[in-house]
């Protein structure tokens, strides 16, 4: 690849993931991509940046022009809690918005198309436990709606048009540096900064509440392992498992313990618990490893200690 523009780069995934594609691929072939929020002063000052409005066709074709764009990565979207708040923007941005890219792509013959999707394409109905790469698909949240089509969509043009399309389902997603916003998940990061700077942490769902979960090394790993991986390799395309951890709230506050001994933690169920509970607890990620050799690298212990670490840094505390 010679240009990739990766769109949704000043959000919790997409700000890592462009300074990391930059190390890889060379500043000036990384365009970074966002609407209204501000882009820190790394991703400002590492490379090129365009404020790009995922969908407008034409925002999207201007930049792709302007920088000889071969690539596209769609990390653009709203997520399960805010896309509840507000549907109809959930399917403009996520469903229109990565239809723009994909016919952006189509028309200028680009290499790769990456779009992630999300362990929200799951539903009550899905099997909990080592949730299959092959199951049922029916969301209850706009957000998990959109992924599946999304996910749908993609492959379509894989089959349709020849296009080099690709997505992992994330799941939940912990990292020290940008906060997620509007997430289901985003306990997983909130428990953390608290944990450091108050001693102590009101839930939004309850102790039992367990999730698949990612730290953000290894989620930047996941995406950039899938990009490199040979096509010909990949028999699936849109929608691959991925798992790394599985963990309840009550063994995160375990685990920061034995970093904080007196940690203390609150429950207060709210409406985010209904979604929680409509997903999986693990995934099985088979076709992942066997098809582009997925492997996590970070367990529990491991990632909180990092995270304490790191934010601790970042706090000056």
């Amino acid at each position: 690849m010679k240009k990739i523009l990766v769109i949704g780069s000043v959000g919790q995934i997409g700000s890592e993931l462009t300074l990391e594609l930059r190390k890889i691929y060379g500043n000036d072939h990384v365009v970074a991509a966002g609407r209204k929020t501000k882009p820190s002063e790394k991703l400002l000052n590492s490379g090129p940046f365009e404020v790009v409005e995922v969908t407008d066709i034409d925002s999207i074709r201007s930049v792709v022009e302007k920088h000889n764009i071969d690539a596209i990565i769609n990390m653009a979207a709203i997520l399960s809690a805010t896309g509840e708040e507000n549907p109809s923007l959930a399917w403009n941005v996520n469903m229109n918005g990565l239809y723009n890219c994909l016919e952006v792509a189509r028309k200028y013959e680009m290499k790769q198309v990456l779009v992630p999707s999300s362990i929200a394409v799951f539903g009550p109905e899905t099997p909990r436990i080592n949730t299959p790469q092959e199951t049922i698909l029916k969301p209850t949240t706009m957000y998990g709606v959109t992924k599946v089509s999304g996910e749908l969509l993609g492959d379509y043009y894989v089959r349709r048009y020849g296009l080099d399309v690709r997505g992992l389902r994330y799941p939940g997603i912990i990292s020290y540096e940008t906060l997620p916003g509007g997430g289901t998940t985003d306990y997983a990061v909130a428990i953390y900064y608290d944990a450091v700077k108050y001693g102590k942490y009101t839930c939004f769902v309850k102790e039992d509440t367990r999730l698949p979960m990612m730290y953000m090394p290894d989620c930047l790993k996941a995406t950039i392992d899938l990009m490199q991986a040979d096509f010909a390799n990949l028999k699936h395309h849109c929608d691959f498992n991925v798992g790394a951890m599985a963990f309840s709230v009550g063994e995160m506050v375990d685990s920061i313990r034995k970093f904080i001994p007196g940690f203390k933690i609150e429950y207060k169920p709210d409406h985010r618990q209904n979604i929680a509970d409509s997903w999986p607890d693990s995934v099985d990620d088979t076709a992942a490893r066997k098809e582009w050799g997925w492997e996590p690298k970070y367990d529990l212990d491991a990632m909180t200690e990092d995270m304490l670490t790191n934010i601790r840094k970042k706090l000056n505390v």
